[in-house]
């Protein structure tokens, strides 16, 4: 198997953190990474927001969670209360991806810059998780903290870290290609 479908076969979505920052450069790759994916028309319209402060990263949980809850039941029978950061699982990096609202082509760009972000990060040795629940900071008051313009919104984000689990492989639906 090459490198690249090693890393891909390897990836796992990892909830569980080691206590250890990430090196700034491994992030300026990671977010490299994501830049080389294909955009719509080659716009590249999205904007990438780092958060590095654990502190602040896990203030920002509870906020979360108290739209979230309004909308959404959790999915991954996760228990709210056994963990301190049910959104962002105690990771030391939080990378928000944004996009102009309203642009239809916005969420199949950032799909791709997302993954090529995450099989960067383990080709890097660190693991991550994409939080789709990230979007709903906009709905809070602490949306502020990322300095976004109002012109833009928050499509997923990305956490980074050295993962301190190794998920199993999830079965994989085999029943679902037509050759025509």
């Amino acid at each position: 198997m090459n490198d690249v479908l090693k890393t891909i076969y390897e990836r796992r979505a990892v909830r569980r953190y080691k206590d250890q920052q990430v090196d700034k450069k491994l992030i300026e790759q990671i977010i490299d990474a994501g830049r080389m994916a294909p955009s719509a028309m080659n716009q590249q319209l999205w904007k990438f927001y780092v958060l590095l402060d654990k502190e602040l990263i896990r203030s920002l949980s509870p906020f979360i969670v108290k739209v979230a809850n309004k909308v959404l039941s959790w999915a991954h029978g996760v228990d709210q209360s056994k963990t301190t950061d049910i959104i962002f699982h105690n990771a030391p990096v939080v990378i928000f991806i944004t996009a102009p609202k309203k642009n239809e082509w916005a969420v199949l760009d950032i799909g791709m810059c997302c993954q090529n972000m995450m099989l960067a990060a383990k080709s890097l040795g660190l693991d991550t998780c994409p939080i789709g629940f990230a979007k709903f900071l906009e709905k809070t008051n602490k949306i502020s903290i990322l300095g976004m313009s109002s012109s833009e919104e928050i499509k997923l984000a990305i956490i980074v870290g050295y993962g301190d689990e190794n998920p199993p492989v999830h079965e994989r639906k085999r029943d679902n290609v037509k050759f025509v």
